[in-house]
């Protein structure tokens, strides 16, 4: 973050990983809007980006990492941002991503450390991501399944983060690799609350239910629930599936935000009608005591 003399912030973030799905055009937009959305989560506009790419250029078809490239321009585009250039290099597995950069005049930023206590938390996107695309890898979903956890993962953060301007909001972050517990743990800590989920509020993509239940889980959802194990209070009626649902490593995942709770629904509907994918409120902002999460 650098900040420029006429009040306005300057902001980088950078992400990419290996890819989640089969079809290259379909891993390109998600891996692009996975990357934008660390600035969206700050109420951010986004400006330019830059391609990061790895690929085993002499083992694989060079039609693939056109196709990889031709999601990510595309999504960029969506976004209302050019891809300025990049660097590539010869990897034995494919990686992309975005290096993005934007700004915010710094009296609008919105940081991850102001939830207080009364305030509501809503979740902008279902969460399931992580079991959805261990199984695909393993060739147990449906097209159907698979469609729809896709359109959850290129969906841009862009519209609950200017809707975040219209509303009182007091702190937002984007949920990905450490999932709905671990990023959600970070506000806690750095606004100094707890928090109390519904496990009945969180909306979970089609068939995580049945897939978590048989198993396939990935290793960053066991990694993360190990590592909230200490400072998280489930139920004592909650199956190890559902403990595991709730710490699944998410790609591209929706925005968590803290607002007051007589603004909360409507909050969350407009962020429906936005974007199609299911936003509600899934608990509220304690004072700190005990534990930092409490999910009941």
């Amino acid at each position: 973050m650098v900040r420029l003399e006429d009040g306005t912030l300057v902001v980088q973030t950078v992400d990419f990983f290996t890819p989640i799905v089969n079809d290259p055009y379909q891993f390109g937009q998600i891996a692009a809007a996975n990357s934008l959305s660390d600035i969206y989560a700050m109420g951010a506009i986004p400006r330019f980006a830059l391609n990061i790419v790895g690929f085993p250029i002499k083992e694989l078809p060079r039609e693939i990492l056109t196709e990889i490239l031709r999601g990510g321009s595309d999504k960029a585009k969506e976004a209302g941002i050019p891809i300025v250039g990049g660097h590539s290099i010869d990897d034995k597995e494919p990686k992309y991503g975005l290096v993005v950069t934007g700004e915010i005049a710094e009296n609008k930023l919105i940081k991850n450390s102001g939830a207080k206590a009364g305030d509501a938390l809503v979740l902008t996107k279902p969460l399931g991501t992580g079991i959805i695309s261990t199984a695909i890898k393993r060739d147990l979903v449906s097209d159907n399944l698979i469609n729809n956890a896709v359109k959850c993962m290129e969906t841009l953060n862009e519209a609950a983060s200017k809707l975040m301007h219209h509303f009182d909001v007091h702190a937002a972050t984007d949920v990905t690799g450490f999932g709905l517990l671990g990023h959600l743990s970070e506000m806690c800590k750095s606004s100094g609350v707890s928090a109390e989920i519904i496990f009945d509020k969180l909306e979970f993509l089609e068939g995580v239910f049945k897939l978590a239940n048989d198993g396939i889980i990935p290793g960053g959802s066991n990694q993360n629930l190990e590592y909230v194990s200490t400072f998280v209070s489930f139920s004592k009626t909650f199956t190890d599936a559902q403990k595991l649902m709730t710490a699944d490593a998410q790609t591209s995942g929706g925005l968590l935000v803290a607002l007051p709770q007589s603004q909360a629904e409507d909050f969350a509907n407009q962020c429906a009608k936005s974007t199609g994918l299911p936003a509600q409120q899934i608990g509220v902002f304690t004072q700190s005591a005990g534990k930092i999460i409490t999910i009941l």
